[in-house]
């Protein structure tokens, strides 16, 4: 007798698209509601007829017609983004279930052919409508279908795991330097200030002649290291010329000044693509 539990040997006749066309957060969940008898076996799409066979003959149930408010059965269709329109928001990767989709936050992204299960669950967020479905010229196997499982699984695993565990598996993000170790709880970092104070009044200088009226300024403080009229001094706080403390509570304007500017290129970039978006919808013309 198998040792598979009867989800799992359901699961192993499912596609592993994990599309949630059959109402489902994926293959898995809608496996166990047919097990537990609560949903019928004719919600997968991607699945076809040959899949209600399939399903029926383990279940020793008739077969049903696919039920096509679902979808329609079809060839395997492949996510493609349209590299000049991408703005690198990031929402197709999130919404891909088997990480088929690779890019940066405001960087192109773009989609792993051989790893694409044909969702379609990357078109639907797209702020600026630059994915589409093409024809995948291939068939969908038993073998992708297990890959596509393992992807899935690996995802959710990363997805739930606790702050901790997300932290060891990626030490760089988490900590921000390869092989530093976590600060204990409520402890201060004084080598972090350390660094920031010397970068500050590193840069601060240059920063000053490059500014118009900060090249006084910087002829003014020759070796003695003083910064410049820019502002890179708190308003409410000073640094020294000995350059190891900061001010607790100071604010740096010019640092405010620069995540304004950075944010009002953002919301233009996006303005924009959202503009070329609706132009090439209008271009397009009905569907």
């Amino acid at each position: 007798m198998s040792d598979l539990s009867l989800v799992d040997r359901i699961d192993a006749l499912l596609p592993q698209t994990q599309c949630t066309k059959c109402g489902y957060d994926g293959c898995r969940p809608y496996a166990a509601a047919i097990a537990d008898g609560s949903v019928p076996i004719n919600r997968c799409p991607p699945g076809g007829d040959e899949g209600i066979q399939a399903l029926a003959g383990l279940l020793h149930t008739p077969p049903l017609p696919l039920d096509t408010t679902r979808g329609q059965h079809g060839p395997l269709l492949l996510a493609v983004i349209d590299e000049q329109h991408c703005i690198g928001c990031t929402l197709c990767i999130s919404a891909c279930p088997v990480d088929a989709i690779v890019g940066a936050n405001k960087r192109m992204h773009t989609v792993l052919a051989d790893l694409c299960s044909g969702c379609d669950l990357c078109v639907a967020p797209c702020p600026v409508d630059c994915i589409d479905m093409v024809p995948a010229a291939r068939e969908w196997t038993p073998a992708d279908a297990d890959e596509a499982r393992q992807r899935h699984d690996q995802r959710l695993a990363r997805l739930e795991a606790p702050p901790r565990d997300q932290a060891r598996a990626n030490p760089v993000r988490a900590r921000g330097t390869l092989g530093a170790p976590p600060a204990p709880a409520g402890s201060h970092d004084t080598t972090s200030d350390e660094r920031f104070v010397a970068t500050r009044e590193h840069a601060a200088p240059h920063r000053a002649i490059a500014s118009g009226e900060g090249i006084a300024a910087h002829a003014a403080a020759g070796d003695a290291g003083a910064t410049g009229a820019t502002g890179a001094i708190g308003t409410t706080g000073a640094i020294g010329t000995t350059g190891t403390t900061r001010t607790a509570g100071t604010t740096d304007t010019t640092g405010a000044a620069e995540g304004t500017d950075a944010d009002s290129r953002k919301r233009d970039a996006i303005a924009s693509a959202l503009e070329r978006a609706r132009a090439r919808r209008a271009g397009r013309g009905p569907a």
